[in-house]
C-alpha cells in the first residue's frame, strides 16, 4: 500500500479539485489499514477509509475543506454510530493541477505545518533509501510519511475470452497487481479496457512471453488448445512465479505428456497449476476468476512475507 499518484493525477484531471483523504493513524481497533485513502471532489469520490459513517462524514468535509492539509481524529464509537472501539487520525489534503508536481518522488513525507521537518522523520527517509526499502505509511511527529505506490506482483493473463475478461474486471481493482493482457488481435480485447490494464495484441503470443518479469505470474486461457501449449512451452523455458491453465484433468494430462515430449522434466511441469481457481465454486467465468484471484492474493501476501522477513 502507498501513495498512488496515478490515481490522484487521473481524478484531478476529470474533476479538477480533489481531495485526498488517507489514515494516518490508527488507535485500538480500525475498519482499514494505515495508508488507506479515498479521493473526493464535488460529486463524486473513489476508493475507501471504511467505516460507513466515518467515511461519510469525512468525505462531506473533505468536499467543504478550505485549507490545503488538514488532520482530524474520530472515535469509532457511539457517536459515529459504530462499535469498532478505536481511533482514526485522518489526513485531508486538496490537490489541484498545479500542486501534482510535488509529488515526483519514490516516498512522500508532509506535515500540515510549516515546522521542519523533524529529525526522527529525516532518520526514516534515510534508512529507506539507504536500504532501498520503502517505509510503511506512518505518522511520525505531525508528519505523514507514504512510498510511492508500487504494484508488487505482474500479472499476465493470456486470452481475451469470457474468462479472460472476467479475470480483468475482477483483478483490476486490486491495488498490488500490474496487468498485462495479451491476445492474438486487437479486436479480441472488448472495447473498453480497465484503468491500469495494458492490453498487449500480438499475433504469436508466445514471443511476447521473454519480455514478461520472471517473478510473475501467468493465467493461460486463449482461445486455442495448440496457443495453450506453446505459452505453457514458452514460460517453462523462461522462468515464473505461478503459472495457471484452464482445462480439465483430461487437458492437464495431455498437455503433460506434450510438454515431457518436449524435453521439460517432470518436476519443472508440475509448476504449472491446471485447474486454477476452486473448481468446488463452479465453472462461471466469474466464479473462476473470483477462485484465482484468491489464489494470486495469497501469492502476493506470501511475497510480501518474505520482503519483511528480508528487512
Amino acid at each position: 500500500m502507498g501513495f498512488d499518484v496515478a490515481a490522484l493525477r487521473k481524478a484531478v484531471s476529470e474533476h479538477g479539485r480533489v481531495t485526498r483523504v488517507v489514515i494516518a493513524a490508527i488507535r485500538g481497533s480500525s475498519p482499514r489499514e494505515t495508508g488507506t485513502a479515498m479521493l473526493v471532489w464535488k460529486d463524486g469520490q473513489s476508493g475507501t477509509i471504511g467505516g460507513g459513517a466515518l467515511e461519510f462524514e469525512a468525505a462531506e468535509a473533505a468536499r467543504l475543506q478550505a485549507e490545503s492539509k488538514t488532520f482530524s481524529t474520530h472515535a469509532l464509537g457511539p457517536d459515529l454510530g459504530q462499535c469498532c472501539g478505536g481511533a482514526v487520525t485522518l489526513l485531508s489534503e486538496v490537490y489541484e493541477t498545479a500542486d501534482l508536481a510535488a509529488l515526483d518522488q519514490e516516498i512522500i513525507a508532509r506535515s500540515a505545518s510549516p515546522a521542519p521537518m523533524p529529525m526522527a522523520v529525516k532518520r526514516i527517509l534515510a534508512a529507506a533509501r539507504s536500504q532501498g526499502l520503502p517505509p510503511s505509511p506512518q505518522l511520525v511527529d505531525g508528519w505523514m510519511i507514504e512510498p510511492l505506490h508500487q504494484p508488487q506482483l505482474p500479472v499476465w493473463i493470456w486470452g481475451a475470452g469470457h474468462v479472460g475478461r472476467a479475470l480483468v474486471n475482477v483483478l483490476a481493482p486490486l491495488p498490488d497487481l500490474q496487468i498485462t493482457w495479451a491476445d492474438t488481435a486487437a479486436e479480441r480485447f472488448p472495447a473498453k479496457i480497465p484503468d491500469g490494464v495494458t492490453a498487449v495484441p500480438a499475433a504469436d503470443v508466445a514471443l511476447l512471453v521473454p519480455h514478461a518479469p520472471e517473478n510473475a505470474a501467468h493465467l493461460v486461457l486463449t482461445y486455442s488448445h495448440a496457443l495453450d501449449l506453446a505459452l505453457c512451452h514458452a514460460l517453462l523455458g523462461h522462468g515464473f512465479a505461478f503459472a495457471g491453465l484452464i482445462g480439465s484433468k483430461t487437458k492437464w494430462a495431455r498437455f503433460r505428456s506434450r510438454l515431457a515430449a518436449l524435453g521439460h522434466s517432470p518436476d519443472r511441469i508440475s509448476r504449472i497449476t491446471c485447474p486454477i481457481g476452486d473448481p468446488q465454486l463452479g465453472k462461471h467465468p466469474q466464479m473462476i476468476a473470483v477462485g484465482v484471484a484468491a489464489q494470486l492474493l495469497r501469492l502476493s501476501a506470501k511475497e510480501e512475507l518474505r520482503k519483511d522477513r528480508r528487512a
